[in-house]
């Protein structure tokens, strides 16, 4: 298995200084005001487009550009494809199915040539995530209260579901998997059998990144998972980065980092919502505040790379690059070798 040199570059990079991730793509397309017939474009589609973001790619690539250049700009070391809903299951909402393939070879492009023309202008290196999301199916609940034995889809269907959508943007050369806005755990085994498949098939190292997301105060994913139970169930795949999206806003994410910084034996991620959105959907949460919270997590050693999630612009991601500069970024841990098992809550066995 040939090494991945982006991997090794990254873990370099990020035990000199805390790394920058990007911000919400869907706010910064919002602030566009595209039509239905700009995210059309010239496509013979049956269903609406308003909303499918992805689609840009292939009918508006200068939005898609100019937000990544913009994140680019204000700081960010790693930028993502805007690709979250670029799978079959998705896009199966705006009859877009047959064009999956196409959408994120065309973004994983648009993103590598972002990061190739900032790396080109100051020497400073960029990497791409190519992003996977959760899709609205889940493997571990029943969509009918009537018929808790009863799922959507299947495992190997919904790993079918990631493969496609990993070639694809590894095609279009991506350097990373963020497999993210993880609410089910059984649906993330599924995108990482999918990258280990896909990783197989080249013979070389296809790097993953994993979020987990919150769902309730309690701390858990939708499937029931504690942040502690989660990494248990997901660290045999040796993820690059481990850690935290979305969710309800940093101080609420702050306890689920605090508790995952201690066990992973990997580098933490962390990227919250810019608080809760008010009344009209919107985010309230100032730069500046977001910023606040990421140096204090900087400041108690937690995190390696930072970067926000819905709500979040590319003034969050500059507001942040300040507040974390100059400060150490998290040591990784090298926890006791004992056996470490999940259900619900993690399980430790002692040597």
């Amino acid at each position: 298995m040939i090494p991945s040199q982006a991997a090794q570059r990254l873990r370099a990079e990020a035990a000199r200084r805390i790394l920058l991730t990007d911000g919400a793509f869907g706010t910064m397309i919002q602030s566009y005001r595209l039509t239905e017939a700009d995210y059309r474009g010239q496509l013979e589609l049956g269903h609406d487009q308003k909303g499918n973001n992805d689609l840009l790619a292939l009918t508006q690539p200068h939005v898609v550009a100019e937000i990544t250049e913009a994140y680019l700009d204000a700081g960010s070391d790693i930028v993502s494809t805007n690709t979250f809903n670029a799978n079959t299951i998705s896009q199966a909402d705006y009859g877009a199915e047959h064009l999956v393939r196409d959408m994120n070879i065309a973004a994983a492009q648009i993103a590598r040539d972002a990061a190739r023309n900032a790396e080109a202008a100051d020497g400073r290196l960029r990497f791409v995530a190519g992003a996977l999301g959760p899709t609205n199916k889940t493997l571990s609940l029943s969509p009918d209260v009537n018929d808790p034995g009863y799922r959507a889809i299947s495992f190997d269907e919904l790993k079918a579901v990631y493969r496609e959508q990993t070639d694809a943007l590894l095609d279009g050369g991506v350097d990373f998997i963020l497999i993210e806005t993880i609410f089910d755990t059984l649906n993330a085994k599924a995108g990482i059998m999918a990258v280990l498949e896909a990783e197989r098939a080249l013979g070389r190292e296809v790097p993953l990144m994993i979020s987990f997301t919150i769902t309730d105060m309690s701390g858990r994913n939708l499937s029931g998972h504690s942040i502690e139970s989660f990494w248990a169930s997901v660290r045999h795949a040796k993820p690059l980065t481990i850690g935290l999206n979305c969710s309800f806003g940093a101080p609420q994410l702050r306890p689920s980092v605090s508790a995952l910084s201690p066990i992973a034996d990997t580098l933490l991620m962390a990227y919250p919502n810019a608080g809760l959105p008010n009344d009209l959907g919107c985010y309230d949460e100032t730069p500046e505040t977001t910023a606040s919270f990421m140096g204090e997590w900087a400041d108690e050693g937690l995190v390696n790379v930072v970067g926000g999630c819905c709500g979040t612009t590319p003034d969050h991601i500059g507001a942040m690059a300040k507040a974390v500069a100059g400060k150490a970024p998290r040591a990784i841990p090298r926890p006791k070798r004992n056996t470490f098992l999940a259900g619900l809550d993690p399980m430790r066995i002692a040597a």
